[in-house]
């Protein structure tokens, strides 16, 4: 036996010795011919374009590998893969219970298919590409939730910091409107409690009023002397003469005795008994000494013309002009005429509304042919004044301590005070 017979041999030996380690010694079911009888040899699989022997018979009828038949030399490259058979023939092999029920054909054989290592290498690293894949997908996920989770975490940060401010600014809000209740309310209570004890005053001082009027009245009576009434003719003479002759006061002169009885017993009044709820045109305000010192002073020492020191503030100034204009309306009526002098209409304001408060006048007193009449210019007032005396009338001329310069044509006139400002002591506008 050759080399090539001998190593024949031996791999159909080795096959046949080891038919479970071979891969390609499996065998699968035949489609057509059902399932195969116990004892019988599978046909193998060639991968060369050769046929298998048709049955067993024929495969023991070749004595010798020389007797195999030559491999087809059609293909390329192809090459017999020869059963495995014992070191002195061909191999045995088991009879079979039941003959093969005829020549199967081979094109119904299942063709075993092996994997190679190269394409298990390859689906290996597929599956592991897979892997990566599906690793970096997860990462990317994962970071995507990391990113979305943290962007929400800072939206409802923000939102909450923003739902924070608005709550503080709101009890901000909350908390003024509060403390502007309570301010509303004590004012309510003080304006209400201020009222009463407004009005309680007022009652107080009215009922002084009437106590002090009923006493006086008492007295008035009991003083009073009767006697029998001039005649009537005599009187309406003598008004006819007061009528025709303008009065020219002179509070100095020993013939004004019974003037200067009244001006001091009005002075003592105004001073002691003051009448906060009297009549028009009398003093409503407390009259202190130093007030009663200046108001004589002008009436018996200068005689109803002259100049007296400011009292150092305009509303003081008013007090005293008013008790001046109250006596002069007492001792001869509305033949009296107050023309005030101011250099501003804010000071001319300040007299009026002084002047209101003082006398109890109303806006409807002030006026060409009222009682009272307000000039910014010396001019006007002195032709004023001029034409009052023409009709038998008696101007008393004010003049601001503002006026620092007096015009000389006021000096001819009756009655006349102006107020000198004090150099030691500014002016309190």
């Amino acid at each position: 036996m050759n080399s090539d017979e001998s190593s024949n041999a031996d791999f159909f030996n080795s096959d046949a010795a080891n038919p479970a380690q071979s891969p390609d010694s499996a065998i699968k079911p035949a489609e057509d011919s059902g399932e195969i009888p116990a004892g019988a040899v599978a046909p193998l699989s060639l991968s060369s374009a050769a046929s298998p022997p048709e049955s067993l018979a024929d495969a023991a009828s070749f004595g010798s590998p020389d007797e195999l038949p030559a491999p087809n030399s059609s293909g390329d490259g192809a090459e017999v893969e020869y059963v495995g058979a014992e070191p002195d023939g061909w191999a045995k092999s088991e009879p079979s219970e039941a003959p093969l029920a005829g020549n199967a054909p081979t094109d119904s054989l299942p063709v075993l298919t092996d994997e190679s290592p190269e394409a298990i290498a390859a689906r290996v690293a597929d599956l592991q590409r897979q892997e990566q894949d599906l690793k970096r997908a997860i990462a990317q996920l994962q970071a995507d939730f990391s990113a979305t989770e943290r962007m929400l975490g800072r939206l409802a940060r923000e939102s909450l910091g923003e739902l924070e401010q608005r709550r503080q600014s709101l009890q901000v809000s909350v908390e003024q409107l509060e403390r502007r209740q309570e301010r509303i309310r004590a004012e309510m209570r003080s304006t209400f409690a201020g009222s009463s004890q407004d009005i309680a005053i007022r009652i107080q001082g009215f009922k002084d009023y009437l106590v002090g009027s009923l006493q006086d009245l008492v007295t008035l009576a009991d003083d009073l002397k009767l006697a029998a009434p001039p005649p009537p003719v005599k009187e309406r003479e003598r008004e006819r003469e007061r009528e025709e002759a303008a009065p020219k006061p002179k509070f100095g002169e020993p013939s004004f005795q019974e003037e200067t009885r009244q001006i001091r017993k009005l002075l003592e009044q105004y001073r002691t008994s003051p009448d906060y709820y009297g009549p028009t045109w009398q003093l409503r305000r407390t009259f202190e000494p130093v007030h009663a010192e200046r108001v004589a002073n002008w009436f018996f020492t200068q005689g109803g013309r002259g100049a007296t020191r400011t009292m150092g503030s305009r509303l003081q100034n008013i007090l005293v002009a008013s008790s001046i204009i109250s006596i002069l309306r007492k001792l001869y009526g509305p033949k009296v005429r107050t023309l005030i002098l101011a250099d501003t209409p804010e000071r001319l304001g300040e007299w009026r509304r002084g002047l209101q408060d003082c006398l109890g006048i109303s806006r409807t007193d002030f006026g060409a042919d009222q009682g009272v009449v307000l000039f910014e210019a010396p001019e006007p007032l002195a032709q004023r004044a001029d034409r009052l005396l023409k009709q038998k009338q008696l101007p008393l001329i004010i003049m601001d301590e503002s006026e620092d310069v007096v015009n000389l044509s006021l000096l001819q006139f009756p009655l006349w005070i102006a107020f000198a400002s004090d150099p030691t002591r500014p002016m309190v506008y």
